[in-house]
This record gives structure tokens, C-alpha cells and sequence, in this order.
């Protein structure tokens, strides 16, 4: 260079114009931390769970699709029912926990015609505490529905003359005829039925002789004590007709049918003297 034009010096460095470092310079750049990585269990989790909860499902409807079919098998040997015995089986709550103790909570069984003892009707009937593998119920209850021709043979054991029964909610005709001198006199009982103590309970509410409506004071005198009979309420043991494990616990009439309650003792399962007719003593 000239001495016309000199080269100036740098100034010197100072702590009112201190020097800049420029980032990324001789220095070396510190790593960046690594990225966190998710936790995968919970996901595993949820899918063991939702794999488990589908296979529990899956047996429950299989459960569901295979129990009436050995309910039904379990019913007709135990109760001695033809083997085309019509019969509907329904379990109450979740079947899987029942199943592994042996035991159902509460079976509903019900059949539109089934025949035991000396009677045909439709049945229906819950029992609880149902073994699987043997053993005495719990306790069952339920009803039986017959129809008019079933009920006139269930009462034939009474005193009543009795030819023929109709119904007429809540109460049941009967049409006969009972002998006074020889001589067949036409009557007409009007009685409203019931149970008392595994008993068919009749109670007189009208009477009909040879067409006249009378009082159980003017059949008295009009006929005597030959009329007596079907003046006093009738009580009809019908035990003998009917399993000895099955008590009756009511009786009404709704509409064409008579409706029968009745308690099961829980071991006609096992206990074959109570498959069989009862006694009248």
C-alpha cells in the first residue's frame, strides 16, 4: 500500500464494544436430547381386554344355545315325560358363573300340553336353585292350566250330581240331577271354586231346582236332607290325580280354563315316591 493511502489498524478490543461469538463456530453443537418413546402397555392392555370380554361373550351365547336342549334332557329322565316332550327352558342371569358352580339361580319352564298324574294341561313353572349334576331344587312354584272337560274329571269325587260343567269367569255350572222319591229332579249348582289345604274348595253362590231358584232353606223344606248335599260348601281331595310333590295353592276360573296354582316339592327331582299319584285318606 501507499503511504497516500495507510492501512488503519483494528481497534482495540474493549469492554464498551465486546466482541460477538457467532454461534456454530469453532465450537461443537451440543446433541439434542433423544425423543421419549410411548409406553406400549396400556394398548397391549386393552386389547388382552377386549379380546377376553369377547370370548366370554362368545360362551355365554353358546351356553345360552346348548342349556335348554340338556335341561330338557335332565327334566324328561328325571320326571319320566315322553321323549317328544314339548318344553321351553329360559335361565335367568349370566349363565357362565352358574354353570362353573353347578347350579342355576332361577329356570323357567313352561310346555303348552303336558300330561301328569291323571291330568292334561299347560304348565308353567320357575324353580330356583336348579342342580346340574343331581340333587334336590331349591324351591319351585307354579301354575297348570286345564280346560273344562280336564276340571269336571279333577271333581268327580264330589257329592255333586254332576252332568256336565260350564264356565262363567269367575264361577263354574254344574248341571245334574240327584233323585227325590225315586223320581230324577233337575238341578243347577252355581259354585265358586277355590283351594284350602291342597284341596278343590266349592262354595255354593245359586242354586237351580227343576227350573226355580231357591234358597238352602226352601230346598230343606221342599226336599229334606236329600237335597243337603249340594246345598254345603264341597271340599274335593284331588291328591290322587296328582303327583304327590305337587300341592295346590289356589284354583280360579279365567275364561275357558281353570287355573291352578301350585307348589313343587324340590325333591320330586330325586324323589321318585313324589312323581307318583298322591293318596286321599
Amino acid at each position: 500500500m501507499s503511504d497516500e493511502h495507510p492501512t488503519l489498524p483494528y481497534p482495540e478490543p474493549s469492554a464498551e464494544h465486546p466482541t460477538l461469538v457467532i454461534p456454530g463456530g469453532d465450537e461443537q453443537a451440543a446433541p439434542a436430547p433423544p425423543a421419549k418413546r410411548r409406553a406400549r402397555w396400556p394398548w397391549v392392555l386393552l386389547i388382552v381386554v377386549v379380546v377376553l370380554a369377547a370370548l366370554v361373550v362368545a360362551a355365554e351365547l353358546v351356553a345360552r344355545a346348548v342349556l335348554p336342549g340338556v335341561v330338557r334332557g335332565i327334566v324328561i329322565e328325571q320326571l319320566d315325560l315322553p321323549q317328544d316332550q314339548q318344553l321351553q327352558v329360559d335361565a335367568a342371569g349370566i349363565l357362565l358363573p352358574q354353570l362353573i358352580g353347578g347350579r342355576l339361580d332361577e329356570l323357567h319352564l313352561s310346555t303348552d300340553s303336558v300330561t301328569f298324574g291323571g291330568v292334561t294341561g299347560a304348565a308353567d313353572v320357575t324353580a330356583t336353585g336348579v342342580p346340574l349334576r343331581g340333587g334336590d331344587l331349591t324351591e319351585a312354584h307354579g301354575t297348570v292350566r286345564i280346560d273344562q272337560q280336564q276340571f269336571t274329571s279333577l271333581i268327580t269325587a264330589s257329592d255333586l250330581p254332576i252332568d256336565e260343567i260350564t264356565f262363567a269367569e269367575p264361577d263354574v255350572t254344574a248341571s245334574g240331577s240327584f233323585d227325590v222319591f225315586g223320581m230324577p229332579i233337575p238341578v243347577a249348582l252355581t259354585v265358586t271354586p277355590g283351594a284350602d289345604a291342597g284341596d278343590v274348595l266349592l262354595t255354593p253362590v245359586k242354586l237351580e231346582v227343576a227350573g226355580l231358584s231357591l234358597n238352602a232353606a226352601e230346598i230343606a223344606e221342599r226336599f229334606g236332607g236329600a237335597a243337603a248335599q249340594i246345598t254345603e260348601p264341597q271340599r274335593i281331595c284331588i291328591a290322587d290325580q296328582l303327583p304327590a310333590g305337587l300341592t295346590v295353592t289356589g284354583l280360579q276360573i279365567d275364561g275357558s280354563e281353570a287355573v291352578i296354582d301350585v307348589d313343587v316339592d324340590g325333591a320330586i327331582a330325586t324323589d321318585e315316591s313324589l312323581q307318583q299319584n298322591g293318596t286321599c285318606d
